[in-house]
């Protein structure tokens, strides 16, 4: 499968990194050049429609807040259906688009991938070039996840940059980095949180949360 950047999709490295990294830092220029126009352009749109009174800026932002929350939405009932049906986690990890598509969730990238969280191994999902993101399943990419810091330390130092979003991962578990490009995305399928045999999927999804599926976090306790 051909791709726009060919870098490694795994990676399992720990060595030091002395940059800085802050998860609520701005994001820097991302190098994707039709995102960024597509940015640009939608601000300017957004900013004339304010100052013609057409709706608020308030208004603006619960709108977006809205779309992304039915968004994620998705990526949570894909994830909660793997937990109760052991069928369809399969159908999930061998073609997540497919699997997607069986529930009617339609998934606009080229691929899915799905790789799975086990009590051996953490996965993290990064664009080491620039925001290439399951878009589709989880709404727009978090400032954070565009920064060059998290781009280039995740790859280096998973461990550190997972403790730094509250996630410690014990020496015993292996960390292992995926890097999306234009043709290939991922989502993780974390594991199911402990105490949660009596939810429903509709409850289980709820603990879903983009974070769980970047792998930078648990879903929400029980």
């Amino acid at each position: 499968m051909p791709h726009d950047h060919p870098h490694p999709h795994d990676h399992d490295h720990d060595h030091a990194h002395p940059e800085g990294f802050d998860p609520h830092a701005p994001a820097p220029d991302f190098g994707d050049e039709r995102s960024r126009w597509y940015e640009v352009a939608s601000d300017v749109m957004r900013d004339m429609l304010i100052e013609q009174n057409v709706f608020s800026a308030r208004e603006v932002r619960k709108q977006i807040e809205l779309m992304e929350s039915k968004t994620i939405q998705l990526g949570g009932k894909l994830i909660a259906r793997a937990w109760v049906d052991p069928e369809f986690r399969k159908t999930l990890l061998k073609d997540g688009k497919a699997a997607a598509a069986s529930l009617g969730i339609p998934v606009t990238e080229a691929s899915l991938t799905v790789v799975e969280d086990t009590p051996a191994v953490r996965n993290v999902i990064v664009c080491t070039l620039c925001s290439c993101y399951p878009r589709s399943l989880l709404g727009q990419p978090p400032a954070w996840y565009r920064n060059k810091a998290y781009r280039s330390r995740v790859v280096r130092e998973p461990r550190k940059v997972l403790a730094e979003f509250g996630s410690v991962v014990p020496d015993d578990v292996e960390v292992h980095v995926h890097d999306s490009n234009a043709d290939l995305r991922f989502i993780v399928l974390p594991m199911r949180p402990a105490g949660t045999e009596h939810l429903g999927e509709a409850e289980l999804a709820a603990m879903v949360t983009r974070d769980s599926l970047i792998g930078v976090a648990p879903p929400r306790a029980a």
